[in-house]
């Protein structure tokens, strides 16, 4: 009996040991999770030798307007796991239908239009009427009435300032109905576990496309050829087969597969877009009465019954309201989130947005990130940026200019200060309750330190660390531009 029993209990500590040390593998390759639920990739092995203001690198023309890719396999994205993008779209113009395998967040620089993201498995609760082309031809055609009913999911306004999330897989498209070009930027979170694919960025396109395009990357001293297309998908599946499935002749199905690479991915609008929306001055209003006053409910976790349903939940938050600055300083700016309180769809896509705003010669506290990866796009103005990594080396000191933009790594200590036109910027971040840890100011690590720990630290007096301490005053984040002479 103690030997069977001993027995046992060694197969039972052999089993333990392999268990945990294959748990231990698991977590740590590429594509797997861990105990987050996160991608642990080697996309985020972050190694960076130097940041800098990036511009595109590739731009897709369309007849409506143009695309903008920002290189992913740069360093600084590769470090954060990102693809961004800018897509420009005329007046008139319609980006085509189209899903990907990641989450993508929008901020909407410029422009008004019409967007509707489609959720897999929700009711078309709008219905449109409309002049019908051949009376009696068409099976939805209401009898006698000469005119056709269509139905189709939620369709809502988009303008300057809105910051607008779309759930992977989630087809989506957008119309430009202004009178100027809509202008939006991007980042797709190649990293995200919705992602099972690889580390490439894709779409999948349900209209239209672009010819082939061919980059040049570079991994372990080898240089690859990769090869992207932006194709509509119904072009390769059988004629006949896709007829039976949509019950509709196969001259449609011709039509829906042909080559459109001239067209591109934004096409212009031949036909009306006339569709029923919500009245927008009363969503308007809706929105600035609710702002922040809903409560917070982490998705995936317990909830009281009153979340959000995914068939009605906003994806779309507006950050240009003065009136919900989330920080404000007379003397030195403003800035405002939409994170997973505000928006809480952006729970399940962990991510998040803020966009600042610095007066002229203002300073943005030295801080760093504490839950995720910082992507910053310059909107207006100019800015000296300083980046510090864990070695106490200086990996950017640089000043960043209209349209550029650069990654500020996880935990990675940064720093700015405006120039003589301000500075505004846009955030993006792979976190949805993203944390700021300051080194400067009210909230800052240093004001928490008893002064005889400032005193030893960096042998100083101790009313040099009183003054190290306490001279910024109420002063937080954002920090006035004044030079005090001691």
């Amino acid at each position: 009996m103690a030997v069977t029993t001993r027995l046992s209990l060694a197969l039972f500590l052999s089993a333990f040991l392999l268990f945990a040390a294959n748990a231990r593998e698991y977590q740590g390759q590429p594509g797997q999770y861990g105990e987050t639920g996160t991608r642990l990739t080697q996309a985020q092995q972050c190694r960076i030798q130097r940041l800098t203001g990036s511009q595109p690198s590739q731009r897709i023309e369309s007849e409506g307007g143009f695309t903008e890719l920002w290189d992913e396999n740069e360093e600084q994205f590769l470090c954060a796991g990102v693809a961004p993008m800018r897509n420009v779209l005329r007046r008139r113009s319609l980006s085509l239908p189209n899903f990907h395998p990641m989450p993508r967040l929008v901020y909407i620089e410029r422009g008004r239009g019409l967007i509707s993201i489609i959720f897999p498995g929700c009711a078309e609760t709008f219905q449109t009427q409309s002049q019908t082309f051949q009376a009696g031809r068409d099976p939805w055609e209401e009898s006698g009435q000469g005119r056709r009913s269509d139905q189709h999911q939620k369709v809502h306004r988009i303008r300057q300032g809105d910051v607008v999330a779309i759930p992977a897989g989630a087809a989506h498209w957008c119309f430009n109905d202004g009178e100027e070009e809509l202008v939006a930027i991007s980042i797709n979170d190649l990293n995200h576990q919705s992602n099972q694919l690889d580390q490439n960025s894709r779409a999948f396109y349900l209209a239209g496309g672009v010819q082939e395009i061919e980059k040049k990357r570079t991994q372990i001293g080898l240089r690859k050829q990769i090869t992207q297309k932006f194709q509509n998908i119904f072009r390769s599946f059988d004629r006949e087969l896709m007829a039976e499935a949509f019950n509709i002749p196969t001259e449609i199905v011709s039509k829906m597969q042909e080559e459109q690479s001239e067209r591109g991915l934004i096409v212009n609008v031949r036909e009306g877009m006339s569709m029923i929306r919500p009245d927008e001055e009363e969503e308007e209003e809706f929105e600035e009465q609710q702002g922040c006053s809903r409560p917070y409910n982490p998705w995936g976790r317990r909830g009281n019954g009153l979340e959000e349903n995914v068939c009605t939940m906003k994806y779309r938050a507006n950050m240009d309201t003065r009136r919900r600055a989330d920080i404000f300083s007379r003397q030195a700016g403003k800035i405002n989130h939409v994170n997973g309180q505000k928006l809480p769809i952006l729970q399940y896509m962990d991510m998040s947005a803020t966009k600042g705003t610095l007066y002229p010669n203002a300073v943005m506290s030295p801080h760093w990130a504490v839950n995720g990866h910082c992507v910053v796009y310059v909107q207006t103005g100019d800015a000296q940026v300083q980046v510090v990594d864990h070695t106490g080396q200086q990996v950017m000191n640089d000043r960043v200019n209209q349209g550029e933009m650069f990654v500020v790594p996880q935990y990675f200590a940064s720093t700015l200060r405006a120039g003589q036109n301000g500075f505004e910027w846009v955030v993006l971040r792979t976190s949805s309750q993203p944390m700021n840890s300051q080194l400067a100011g009210y909230t800052s690590v240093i004001r928490a330190m008893p002064v005889e720990v400032l005193t030893n630290a960096y042998q100083i007096s101790p009313n040099e660390a009183q003054r190290l301490k306490m001279n910024r005053g109420g002063e937080s984040l954002l920090l006035s531009p004044q030079r005090r002479s001691f």
